[in-house]
C-alpha cells in the first residue's frame, strides 16, 4: 500500500558525533525521485523515505554507463538558518552533461526546489555551524530497459544527502602526479560529471594511496606534460602575486568552487591565468592548491614527479587559506554574500511518500 505523510518535524539533530563524520556514507531519512521518458520531461517529483532503488539489468545506467551526478553542500548558519551555494550552477553543469550523454535533465527551477526539498526533509542531518555540511547528490540514470546500444528509453533523477566533514584528513595534502594512466581524451566526456570518469581514477588512485599520498595528479593524454586535474578536484598553482589553473577545455571539470575561487581572487587583486601549465613549472612554484565542492580548497604540502618530492608554502597566511576563509565565510553566511551566491532555504511543508 502507498502511505502519504507530513514530512516529520525533527525538533533534535541526528544522533552524529559531528567531530567525527569524516567523508563517508551516512544515510539520512529522505531522497527525491522523479522520472521521465527519453523524450519526455521530468514531472513533479516526490520525496521519499531513504531506501534501496530497483532497476533493471537491461538498464541503460548498467549496461552502457548512462549516468551523471553533482555534488553540492547545504550549511547550516549560527541563527540555525540553512544555506545552499550557487545551485543552479550544479543545475546548469547538469543540463551540459546530460545533454553530452542524451539524457533529459531537470528544468533548473526543478532542480534547485529538489535540493531545497530534500535539505527540508533531512534538515536534522545539517551539522552545527563548523561541524561540517549536508552533502547532496543529485543523479540523473538511464534506468529504462535497453539491449543494443541506444539512450535508455526511461530515466530516473533522484537526490540522496549525507552529512560530511573533511574529505581529506586535516593538514596539507600530498599529490602523485600519474604518468602512465590518464583521466580524460580530447573528444571525451573529462568536461562533464559522468559516472564513467571515475571508475578509470581507481587504479591510479589506489596505487598513489598505497603508498601514503593523498591523490593522484593527472597529465594531459596527448603531451603527457601539461597539468589537468587531481582525481577529485581541480589544482591552482601560485607564484608572486599571479594565479594560474589549467583551462577546462573538454577533459578537465568545469568544478564550481574552482569558478568562484577565481572570482574571488580577481576580487582581491590577484592576477589569475587559465591557460596550460606544464608539469616542471608546477615544481618551480611557490603554493600549490586543489579546490572542489568536497575538498573546498585543499593545501598542497608536496608533489612528486618522477621520484621528485617538491614541497609547497603552507600555513595560514598562504593564498590558499585566505581564498579559503573568504569562500566559507560566505558559504556559512558568516559575512554578507553580496555576490548573491547564496541560497536561503524557507522551510515550508512537503508531502512524504513511501511504499510501506
Amino acid at each position: 500500500m502507498q502511505e502519504t505523510e507530513t514530512c516529520r518535524e525533527y525538533k533534535s539533530p541526528a544522533d552524529v558525533n559531528w567531530d567525527e563524520i569524516g567523508f563517508r556514507a551516512i544515510p539520512t531519512d529522505y531522497m527525491y525521485v522523479m522520472k521521465t521518458s527519453l523524450y519526455g520531461k521530468f514531472s513533479e517529483g516526490k520525496l521519499i523515505l531513504y531506501k534501496n532503488i530497483e532497476l533493471s539489468p537491461f538498464s541503460g545506467v548498467l549496461n552502457y554507463g548512462q549516468g551523471i551526478f553533482e555534488g553540492l553542500k547545504a550549511y547550516r548558519k549560527q541563527d540555525g538558518r540553512i544555506l545552499l551555494f550557487r545551485p543552479e550552477q550544479n543545475a546548469l553543469r547538469m543540463q551540459n552533461g546530460a545533454q553530452r550523454l542524451c539524457m533529459p535533465s531537470p528544468t533548473v527551477d526543478q532542480f534547485v526546489s529538489a535540493v531545497k526539498q530534500t535539505v527540508i526533509a533531512n534538515k536534522r542531518w545539517v551539522p552545527p555551524p563548523g561541524k561540517g555540511s549536508l552533502y547532496l547528490r543529485p543523479l540523473i540514470i538511464g534506468s529504462g530497459a535497453v539491449l543494443g546500444l541506444a539512450p535508455a528509453p526511461e530515466y530516473t533523477f533522484l537526490i540522496y544527502a549525507s552529512p560530511v566533514g573533511h574529505y581529506f584528513k586535516e593538514g596539507p595534502i600530498n599529490l602523485f602526479v600519474e604518468n602512465e594512466f590518464h583521466r580524460a581524451t580530447p573528444g571525451g566526456t573529462g568536461g562533464v560529471k559522468t559516472i564513467s570518469n571515475y571508475a578509470p581514477v581507481l587504479k591510479a588512485q589506489i596505487r598513489a594511496k598505497s603508498k601514503g599520498f593523498s591523490d593522484v595528479l593527472f597529465l594531459d593524454s596527448v603531451n603527457k606534460r601539461n597539468l589537468e586535474e587531481a582525481g577529485s578536484c581541480n589544482v591552482f598553482i601560485v607564484k608572486g602575486n599571479v594565479i594560474s589553473t589549467p583551462p577546462t577545455e573538454g577533459t578537465i571539470l568545469s568544478g564550481i568552487t574552482r569558478k568562484s575561487i577565481i572570482e574571488i581572487a580577481r576580487d582581491h587583486r590577484y592576477q589569475v591565468e587559465e591557460r596550460v601549465i606544464p608539469v616542471d613549472e608546477m615544481l618551480e612554484a611557490e603554493e600549490v592548491f586543489c579546490t572542489g565542492t568536497a575538498v573546498v580548497v585543499a593545501p598542497v604540502g608536496s608533489v612528486t614527479y618522477q621520484g621528485k618530492r617538491v614541497e609547497f608554502r603552507t600555513g595560514a597566511r598562504t593564498v590558499s587559506q585566505i581564498l579559503y576563509r573568504i569562500l566559507t565565510s560566505i558559504q556559512t553566511g558568516v559575512v554578507e554574500d553580496k555576490k548573491g551566491w547564496t541560497v536561503e532555504i524557507e522551510e515550508t511543508g512537503y508531502n512524504i511518500r513511501s511504499n510501506l
